[in-house]
């Protein structure tokens, strides 16, 4: 079985031109197998747990078990066998509703060593709420969180229950990057450097400010942050040569991969591929200006993106090494990107309806596993 691929992605970079794939030409499937060999990849979704309510983000215990937060406040342990435990306990109090709740979770690079992870979420608070990153370790045997404590907190807090970013992805320097939304209703905040939203931030495990981050010591900019005119991103991870790759939420067309760079300003909402819910441009309905980052790659119609991972291991064969896998929540796919030189040439949607993927990550096993955003969620290991 050949999976197609549709011709759908625009990006702002150079690309050649794919022709499009149908199930009913048995002789063009069999043909583009021929010439591009990537494309020839069998896989299929395999449930290790079901029953999971609205999972966000998993990531890998050292003796084979998944850690496993679920958007209503709870963070569960998964066994190997796919069994659920117990909500762990030491969970800080968490602003539900909307798209607000318990959200990312990985492990520090040392957690062998220390048991410490990093988690964030909508923390309540005076004025409303505001996406927080705390950490904690985890007791040895799983159940409870250990020594809580918040080392970050946005502001302002606004009463919103949308977009809270809240991807976390630890540096080779072992400093950390936190995606934040702009909070829907203040998009105008994502150009302004004296609050939080729309911004990328990175500090130390500590909670402390890197002294080389590029505001510090900038009249009215917060120190903490590293990119700016972001919307909402959902999805962020290192590339494989340790450079941070995160997408964003257009409004209505406008998803965008960018590579934030430090200082940097990557437009919203002063420059856009999307338009108003409903119609319309925004603002000035432009798509470039001097002094603003054109994305990498953008979508239109969106897919609304959750989840990003590159593909570091040959377990779907050497084709799909190094390539970018996203998840779609509006269309229920797994996006595969190929990327060549720094540049997307080319997009295969694999494992449609497999449901609303939030998360993406590569397991220790080398294998892809996903999480879908249901009532009924599952957390799925991706099978060559």
């Amino acid at each position: 079985m050949v999976p197609t691929m549709k011709d759908t992605f625009r990006t702002s970079t150079p690309r050649r031109l794919w022709g499009r794939l149908t199930a009913s030409c048995t002789a063009c499937i069999l043909a583009a197998a021929a010439f591009s060999p990537a494309l020839a990849q069998a896989i299929q979704a395999q449930t290790v747990a079901s029953g999971l309510d609205h999972p966000w983000a998993v990531a890998f215990l050292p003796e084979g078990s998944f850690l496993v937060t679920e958007r209503p406040g709870r963070m569960r342990v998964v066994s190997p066998q796919g069994q659920v435990g117990p909500a762990v306990t030491g969970v800080p109090e968490v602003a539900t509703g909307g798209q607000g709740g318990l959200l990312d979770v990985v492990l520090d690079s040392q957690f062998a060593a220390n048991r410490t992870i990093f988690f964030c979420f909508s923390e309540p608070g005076r004025g409303g709420n505001s996406t927080a990153l705390a950490r904690a370790r985890l007791a040895a045997d799983a159940r409870s969180l250990q020594d809580v404590r918040v080392i970050f907190s946005a502001r302002p807090k606004v009463a919103s229950a949308m977009h809270f970013g809240c991807r976390i992805v630890e540096a080779r320097d072992g400093n950390l990057f936190l995606t934040l939304g702009e909070r829907f209703s203040r998009k105008e905040d994502a150009q302004r450097l004296d609050t939080h939203h729309g911004k990328i931030v990175r500090i130390q495990k500590d909670g402390e400010v890197p002294r080389d981050n590029p505001f510090v010591g900038r009249a009215g900019a917060l120190p903490e942050i590293w990119s700016y005119g972001h919307r909402n991103s959902q999805g962020a991870t290192l590339a494989p040569d340790g450079a941070l790759w995160m997408h964003e939420h257009g409004p209505q067309g406008g998803d965008e991969i960018n590579l934030p760079r430090p200082g940097r300003n990557y437009g919203w909402p002063v420059i856009t591929y999307g338009e108003n819910y409903g119609g319309g441009a925004i603002g000035e309905g432009i798509t470039q200006k001097a002094g603003m980052e054109q994305p990498l790659h953008y979508w239109v119609p969106s897919i609304a993106p959750s989840g990003m991972a590159f593909l570091t291991s040959d377990r779907y064969g050497a084709e799909w090494k190094g390539d970018l896998f996203v998840g779609s929540l509006k269309f229920g796919y797994l996006d595969r990107i190929e990327v060549a030189n720094g540049k997307v040439v080319r997009e295969q949607k694999l494992l449609e309806g497999v449901g609303r993927v939030r998360d993406v990550r590569q397991g220790p096993d080398g294998l892809l596993y996903l999480l879908t955003d249901e009532g009924n969620g599952k957390l799925v290991r991706v099978v060559p």
